[in-house]
């Protein structure tokens, strides 16, 4: 798992700003969907998410579990610590729910991952219940570097972690195996990897990555949320941004 250094100068952020119009927070709603290319009831889901990609309102990212490969297909982007994230959004929510497809709304509450209707439920009782995504955090690609500002806290949420996903837009599969044997589907905001930038207790941070470390070739943005909890008991996302890298 990478990690880097809080940035010292603030004077390189604010010539970023300039450059380059940041990615700012308050997004209504950030989604992860749990999905599986081994799973028969999946890809209504990942069609709901493509559409929720083209919402600028909303941060919808696809989350690759691996604990349905067993079925006679292994998904081609299946991360374990997808699984174990969605065990541990589980625990942490005390209600032991873990299934695909299910969308996890601002880290808080969850819903069938191809039900429009529950997931948009979720989404207004976030809002109404949790308060999320009210820390403005800025997304600024200048040069060959990211720049990522999380400003002080001014409410009573001032603990959390930092982290920063590498995504690719639409990765197409052909699926040769299990139950969705002979299906081609296109997985949209794919999320490749996690990596902590940091811890976050309220104060401001300003974090500078550079893009070499986060391109493969196939990667178009990045996300990047400030979430309480910790990676073991991820809780409510505090604020998210996402921005191009292209």
């Amino acid at each position: 798992m990478a990690r880097f250094g809080v940035a010292s100068s603030l004077a390189f952020a604010c010539v970023a700003l300039l450059v380059n119009q940041p990615a700012r927070a308050e997004p209504r709603a950030v989604i992860e969907l749990f999905t599986s290319q081994g799973c028969s009831s999946c890809p209504p889901a990942d069609r709901l998410i493509a559409e929720y990609a083209r919402d600028p309102s909303v941060i919808a990212l696809s989350l690759a579990v691996d604990y349905w490969d067993y079925l006679g297909w292994k998904d081609t982007l299946a991360l374990s610590g997808h699984s174990s994230r969605q065990r541990a959004y589980a625990r942490a929510r005390g209600d032991r729910q873990v299934y695909t497809p299910q969308a996890v709304v601002d880290g808080a509450l969850h819903a069938l991952g191809s039900d429009k209707a529950a997931i948009e439920r979720a989404i207004r009782l976030a809002r109404d219940r949790h308060a999320p995504l009210k820390l403005p955090v800025e997304v600024v690609r200048s040069g060959d570097k990211v720049t990522i500002t999380v400003p002080a806290a001014t409410g009573e949420s001032r603990h959390g972690e930092i982290w920063l996903c590498p995504v690719t837009r639409a990765v197409p599969v052909k699926i040769g195996r299990g139950e969705n044997n002979g299906r081609s589907i296109t997985y949209t905001n794919v999320v490749r990897r996690w990596i902590k930038l940091g811890d976050w207790n309220g104060k401001a941070e300003s974090f500078s990555v550079p893009i070499k470390e986060l391109q493969n070739g196939s990667i178009d943005s990045v996300a990047v949320m400030v979430q309480s909890g910790v990676a073991s008991a991820p809780k409510l996302i505090l604020g998210a941004a996402q921005a191009s890298i292209r």
